[in-house]
Formats: structure tokens, sequence, C-alpha cells
């Protein structure tokens, strides 16, 4: 197994719109609707060595014993099998972080996300996933974050990004400067669906409008795969949110996407 898939349905550090625990059930059940195989990037889920490890038993934890379960479940994997953690909130990716940083004290994080979740609290809560990438700062320091789609945030976090961060950007891009210094470190990709307009994925728990569609997301996400990604996410899909159910079918096939153009890369050579 060389991709391990792990559910973390987890909404409890949601500041607005609560759902995101039923995303991991509802992105797998809208996978059956889809075929295995990209044609844009040539390659198949069923080359890639993915292995589905279910659900992590979180709901009834407080945020921070959920951030050290999710560290425990990636520390415990074998060191080459790649973790793809499928919310749930966004809080997760700490944990995630933490886990791959025991074997990898250089990791760097690449973030899709309309908001910049660098608050240090939110409403009295340090835990809040409006402090997600806060926290994970503090796992990987100063100038190992990227954050790309943003286009939310307060005074102060815009500040705290330009002074912390390698790089912060509405657009889904990073200069090839920057681009270049990331091929020389293991790399984790976090997805938050919400990086998207509203239009394409109405489904989350904090949807910003100004977004760009999913087409967009997935040419950026082609421009990365030159990266050495150890790691990967995709969290804050809502399914309550999207009676029609569109959402989670996009955050299947961008799932799809993301596993096959970071993971699946070995086999395209």
């Amino acid at each position: 197994m060389r991709v391990a898939l792990v559910g973390v349905p987890y909404d409890r550090t949601q500041s607005y719109r609560h759902g995101a625990a039923e995303g991991p059930r509802a992105v797998r059940e809208a996978s059956w609707s889809l075929e295995t195989y990209s044609p844009g990037l040539g390659l198949d889920l069923c080359e890639v060595g993915l292995g589905d490890l279910g659900d992590l038993e979180v709901r009834e934890l407080e945020p921070e014993a959920m951030v050290a379960e999710v560290e425990r479940a990636v520390a415990s994997l074998q060191p080459d099998t790649v973790p793809v953690l499928l919310g749930g909130d966004h809080t997760a990716t700490v944990g995630a972080l933490r886990g791959l940083h025991r074997h990898h004290p250089d990791l760097r994080l690449v973030t899709f996300d309309a908001h910049l979740d660098l608050r240090d609290e939110y409403e009295g809560d340090r835990w809040s996933h409006a402090c997600a990438v806060r926290r994970a700062w503090e796992v990987l320091g100063d100038g190992c974050v990227a954050l790309l789609g943003a286009r939310s945030g307060t005074r102060e976090e815009w500040a705290f990004a330009q002074e912390h961060c390698r790089w912060v950007h509405s657009a889904l891009t990073v200069p090839e400067t920057v681009l270049e210094e990331l091929r020389a470190y293991p790399v984790y990709v976090s997805l938050d669906l919400d990086v998207l307009d509203p239009s394409s994925a109405p489904g989350v728990g904090n949807p910003e409008p100004g977004g760009l569609g999913f087409d967009d997301l997935v040419q950026a996400l082609g421009l990365l795969r030159g990266l050495r990604t150890v790691g990967l996410d995709l969290v804050e899909t809502s399914p309550p949110w999207d009676p029609s159910g569109l959402t989670p079918v996009v955050a299947a096939k961008l799932l799809r996407e993301a596993i096959l153009a970071f993971c699946g890369l070995a086999q395209a050579r």
C-alpha cells in the first residue's frame, strides 16, 4: 500500500455551519459515480496502491484529543506510505503534520483555502478551524507555509501571513522561485474545499464568494506535480448544506485528481 486513505469525521471546531463530520461518508459514496481513471493525467487509482483504512473514532473527542489521534494514526504508517486524510474540518491537518514531522523535520505545507485560518484564537478557542493554519505554522515554523486561494482574513492575519509565511496570495499558483524552493523539501498539500467558488461547491462550512472553478484548481494542482508530496488532505466538505448532492461529487473527483497528481507520478514516468 503506497497511499492510505484515512477518514476524519469531525466538525466540532467549525465556527459557522456544522456538517463536515459527514464529509468522509458522503465523498466515499459519491466516488462510486466516478471512474478511477483520470483522462487528464492518464493515470488510474487502481495503479497507485490505494488502501482505505476507514474512519478514525474521533467524533466525540475534544479537539486536542482528535488532533492527537490523527497524529498517532499518521505516525504509525510505514515511512513510504502517503497518508491521505478525508475530513472533516481543517483542524485535522495539524495532527497529520505532527505525525509526518517526526519523520520529516524539514516538512513544508501548501494549503489551498479561501480563508487564512491564521488566528491565534477565535472566540476564545485556540482549536477553532479558523486557527488551523496558525497551529500548523507552530509545528513547521517560519517560511514553511504557502497559502493559495486566500481571499478572507482579518487585518492581523494578513500581516502575520506576510511576515511568517513563504507565500500568500488569492491566486492558486506560486511563483517559479517559490516552487523551486519547495522542490527541495517534503511537502504536505491541504485542500480546503471552500477554496472553490460556492457555485462549484456550495456544501462547505464557510462558503466564500469570489473563488475560482474546479478546472482552475485541478490545473493548479498539476503545476505542483513535481513536488515530493508525503501527505495530502481534503477537508471541509459539508454535505448537509448541499441538498443537490453536487459538492461530494466535486470533492470525490478532486480527491481522485489530487491523489493521482501527487502519488501517481512514479507510474507516469
